[in-house]
């Protein structure tokens, strides 16, 4: 009897070993690399907007460290989610992507440490752009690290609290373009927090996609998001208008830039070309509306990850049109 106790331990033992992922993996669970283009896209537009819009010099080594840091910013803000949510009860079971803590690869503690780690060295590369570019970009600066750490923590808890949304629609859409902007050119600009309008709606459908996922746990642990407000059926028609919706911003600028002088500069008719990523948005919109059937149910798990791929491509094209506007402008005309 004993030593069939000890071959199950020793058996169990071995599972867990051979499980034990590398550590390489466990970082990319914790910090979701397919949910940074949300982030790392509004840097990339603003920085290109800032230089073929704006008429800034192009600094590399100030891109480059508005990059890092953002991407190390926002690791640190999912690391810090992920801890905050599995101490109230919402993460339980792990899905494909992410859950580095429900799946036990780190501990909670771990977690906290490692968030603050991130922070800590997000912060710093913050104060370098500072030093260099000045006041603008610590005024936009100090209110995108109020908002990330504000997401999940007391007293605002704003993912808590149905704001959660709105927190990712600045952070990750119009301040990350915004704050590009002013890391090259100096000041302040509407131009690209506007223009980037389009991008943050698509952020905002991946993390609703998200919650609208999660809807049932986070109502059992009495969590307001707007999934859970606008229920099943509502948070489908909030999803079609976030992914559909940014095409028609599009369209919408580019008309208005050209009949209202307050909207110069004028957008260029090159981001046109987004409507290439259109045929992607109905095939997620089908997703999302197959959600209740047996074969749509892996496809409804993952529509978070598969719209941050909509994202990622539609802000590519994005900074696209702008190249291919100031090509078009120099060298076809």
């Amino acid at each position: 009897m004993r030593l069939q106790i000890y071959l199950h331990r020793h058996a169990l033992n071995m599972t867990k070993t051979q499980d034990k992922p590398t550590h390489l993996k466990t970082a990319l669970i914790a910090i979701r690399p397919f949910a940074l283009p949300a982030s790392t896209m509004p840097v990339i537009f603003g920085t290109a907007a800032s230089v073929l819009i704006g008429g800034a010099q192009f600094d590399l080594p100030l891109f480059i460290l508005a990059l890092f840091a953002m991407i190390i910013l926002h690791s640190g803000s999912n690391l810090l989610s992920d801890v905050n949510d599995f101490k109230k009860g919402l993460d339980r079971v792990p899905t494909p992507v992410s859950g580095a803590i429900v799946r036990g690869y780190i501990t909670p503690e771990s977690g906290i440490i490692g968030s603050i780690v991130l922070f800590v060295i997000g912060i710093g590369l913050g104060a370098v752009i500072v030093y260099r570019v000045g006041i603008p970009i610590l005024i936009i600066g100090v209110i995108g690290i109020v908002i990330g750490a504000s997401y999940t923590l007391k007293p605002l808890s704003l993912k808590y609290r149905a704001l959660g949304d709105l927190a990712v629609f600045l952070n990750f859409g119009t301040l990350g373009a915004l704050g590009a902007w002013t890391v090259q050119t100096g000041q302040l600009s509407w131009v690209p927090a506007l223009w980037a309008v389009p991008m943050s709606m698509l952020v905002v459908a991946i993390l609703h996609a998200n919650n609208w996922r999660d809807r049932s746990g986070d109502r059992l642990s009495r969590i307001r998001t707007l999934a859970s407000i606008l229920g099943d059926r509502g948070s489908c028609i909030f999803y079609g208008f976030l992914i559909f919706g940014s095409f028609g911003v599009i369209a919408l600028l580019i008309l208005l830039t050209r009949l209202f002088r307050d909207f110069k500069p004028e957008m260029p008719l090159t981001f046109l070309i987004t409507f290439l990523t259109f045929p992607l948005a109905l095939k997620l919109m089908a997703r999302s509306i197959r959600r209740s059937l047996p074969e749509g149910k892996q496809g409804f798990i993952t529509l978070d990850a598969t719209t941050s791929l909509l994202n990622l491509l539609f802000g590519l094209l994005c900074t696209f049109a702008l190249f291919l506007h100031l090509i078009i402008e120099r060298y076809l005309q």
